[in-house]
């Protein structure tokens, strides 16, 4: 089977798959309609990355280095991005980095501003990253580490087949609708008091089931008796 692969042009933000898991809508407001809106959560994200994007800082520890804002690439999911941290560690199965002796195997540790979420999210936007270093190093990693900020404790996250399966088959949905260019309807549900473009989005005017002409009728209407 001839697995296909992206062009740099064709490329699209990796950390763009945890919004298309969230909201297929909402990531297309972000990457095709290019709109954003930062609430509370998203400042409180960019704060705590601000403290582990920094691309000039390793450092080791013993039998570990980390490497901090390690760039990403991967051609067959057509993803590129940053990894907040990329942590070496010393081992006979590893493989040689430059500037240290020995070899070292890689593992993405990922920071997240609050706590586990209940679906995938998260998951596949850190497989998404081990998948890119596969690639890039020609290694396999079967796990990777979360970070929390709101319980301050890491979380390890096996990388199974099925989750590679899942970002494979999520990529290739991100670049057909960025292909396409049209940007998905609202499915109205819990998730949108948590987004920041709700506002943007508008999810009640086009939820699929909803009639965007009887929507609009019933507000000029209500104007109408508002300002008779």
């Amino acid at each position: 089977m001839t697995v296909k692969r992206y062009a740099d042009d064709e490329l699209l933000s990796l950390s763009g798959i945890q919004h298309f898991r969230f909201c297929k809508r909402q990531w297309a407001l972000i990457h095709v309609e290019q709109q954003w809106k930062d609430n509370l959560r998203t400042a409180e994200g960019n704060i705590i990355h601000e403290r582990v994007d920094d691309p000039f800082f390793n450092e080791s520890r013993g039998n570990v280095i980390i490497s901090r804002a390690f760039p990403l690439v991967s051609y067959t999911l057509g993803l590129n991005g940053i990894a907040d941290v990329i942590e070496y560690t010393r081992s006979d199965t590893g493989i040689p980095i430059t500037g240290s002796e020995g070899l070292w195997t890689m593992k993405p540790v990922e920071y997240k501003r609050g706590k586990p979420k209940i679906d995938e999210r998260d998951e596949v936007q850190l497989c998404a990253q081990v998948m890119c270093l596969e690639e890039m190093f020609n290694v396999r990693i079967d796990e990777a580490d979360f970070y929390y900020n709101e319980i301050r404790r890491r979380l390890h996250l096996k990388i199974t087949d099925d989750l590679r399966s899942l970002v494979l088959s999520l990529a290739d949905e991100m670049h057909a609708i960025f292909h396409n260019g049209i940007t998905p309807g609202a499915e109205n549900g819990k998730n949108c008091a948590l987004c920041s473009l709700v506002d943007v989005c508008i999810p009640k005017l086009t939820k699929k089931k909803s009639s965007v002409r009887n929507y609009i009728g019933r507000h000029v209407q209500e104007a109408c008796a508002h300002d008779s």
